[in-house]
């Protein structure tokens, strides 16, 4: 399996504007793709700016294929404005 962890920092009072757009992003990536096994979107009530994801793809090239997707793809312009920045790693598995 390959990980992938993003950590946004969202603008002030953009909030309420990005989350559906997520959200939406993230149902797409689980029902629309066959290698997006997880797609969680998660926030911290005591870090109201940030959103945390974790998402687990079959391997690099289902990964590859999401950042392909159109639905990634319009996220992705249509939430530009609204990221102040971005934090990605990436993990594979060694063991289970």
């Amino acid at each position: 399996m390959f990980a992938i962890c993003v950590t946004f920092r969202i603008k002030a009072d953009q909030m309420e504007a990005f989350m559906p757009l997520m959200l939406e992003n993230a149902a797409a990536s689980k029902t629309l793709e066959a290698g997006c096994h997880r797609f969680d979107v998660l926030t911290d009530a005591d870090k109201p700016g940030q959103v945390f994801l974790y998402e687990l793809y079959t391997d690099s090239a289902a990964f590859d294929a999401h950042c392909d997707s159109a639905h990634f793809k319009a996220f992705t312009a249509a939430t530009a404005d609204m990221v102040a920045g971005k934090d990605i790693t990436s993990w594979s598995t060694v063991a289970s």
